[in-house]
């Protein structure tokens, strides 16, 4: 259920709704909004239904939810959730962009990555310490080293840093180092791992999963949410079909799709999503227009010798191009890069 509080419901009447909440035996989630203070409670909505809490001064309704996932809702939450990672702001408008290898191969390697995507544009720095692998004998990544490296080379370059995390017992680690968790879409619904990053206070980028619905997704985003966590990032990375062709089916539905049935932001990440350095630049952009929050690409000096996902992965001067495009569509639609 949700509380939705007056425009001038004062902190003190906010916070006495809130103990009344728990002292039910509930769960509060409040959420101070721009104009409203809304508070999500979870539990057994008949016990506030028996202790109601309607009388309380500030309270302006009561309300129950009708989708499954509750937090994520737009129900829950009207206006757009803005994340803000080091003053870079994910949402409502703004468009990020997040670039870098695949993998983290060797510190000389990221630090020029990340000079030549920062030069053009992107504010956040990827790539994968900790890389799960179809194959058990392809490189894995570089562990801590790789996450050191990702922290040195953001500081140097004044990016934040994104990167995969792929085992509850590791976020502790990355904790250390990384700016926003990344999930991957065979962990989509790894709920132990959802729920222990729920109570992280770090923003958690979920991408996707390979069979996946838009409520699949958003479910799995309810369990970081209703663990603690409000500062979920959905991703959308591309979905298992017949076609082989191409490397994943990107979901262009599911970004206006996710617009009408959450508040949470969306990003695009076509290296994944087509598999092919052709397709990744046309696939970014349709995003973009489609309504995308941002958009997260693979960068590498030199692909072809590329660890990991070399055949996906943007040269230097493909990445110019490809900013110019969107730094256009983005004037445009009167958005702002991030």
């Amino acid at each position: 259920m949700v509380i939705v509080m007056k425009n001038n419901a004062t902190e003190e009447q906010i916070k006495k709704v809130i103990e009344r909440v728990e002292s039910l035996g509930l769960k509060a989630h409040p959420i101070y909004g721009q104009e409203k203070t809304i508070i999500g409670v979870i539990g057994d909505e008949n016990i506030l239904r028996a202790h109601p809490v309607n009388p309380y001064e500030g309270v302006e309704e009561v309300k129950s939810i009708a989708k499954p996932f509750k937090f994520a809702s737009r129900e829950f939450k009207q206006e757009d959730t803005i994340i803000d990672v080091n003053g870079i702001k994910i949402g409502g408008g703004n468009f990020v962009v997040m670039a870098g290898p695949c993998s983290v191969e060797n510190r000389d390697m990221l630090f020029e990555t990340a000079k030549r995507v920062k030069e053009a544009g992107a504010s956040i720095l990827r790539g994968g310490a900790f890389k799960p692998r179809t194959s058990p004998y392809d490189f894995q990544g570089l562990g801590e080293e790789g996450l050191k490296y990702l922290k040195e080379a953001a500081i140097e370059y004044n990016m934040a840093v994104i990167t995969e995390v792929m085992d509850a017992r590791d976020i502790e680690l990355i904790d250390k180092y990384a700016d926003i968790f990344q999930v991957g879409a065979r962990n989509m619904q790894n709920f132990t791992l959802l729920k222990e990053l729920g109570k992280t206070d770090k923003p958690v980028m979920l991408k996707r999963g390979m069979a996946a619905t838009v409520k699949d997704l958003l479910m799995a985003a309810e369990y970081i949410i209703a663990s603690g966590n409000k500062n979920v990032i959905l991703c959308e990375r591309g979905i298992r079909t017949f076609e082989t062709y191409t490397r994943n089916t990107v979901d262009i539905n599911i970004i206006p799709s996710v617009k009408e049935l959450s508040h949470l932001p969306i990003i695009i990440d076509s290296s994944h999503g087509t598999g092919r350095r052709s397709h990744v630049g046309p696939i970014a952009l349709a995003g973009l227009v489609a309504g995308a929050d941002g958009s997260m690409i693979e960068v590498h000096p030199s692909p072809e010798n590329a660890l990991s996902d070399g055949p996906q992965s943007l040269r230097f001067h493909e990445f110019d191009e490809l900013m110019s495009k969107m730094k256009k569509y983005l004037e445009f639609e009167g958005r702002k890069l991030s």
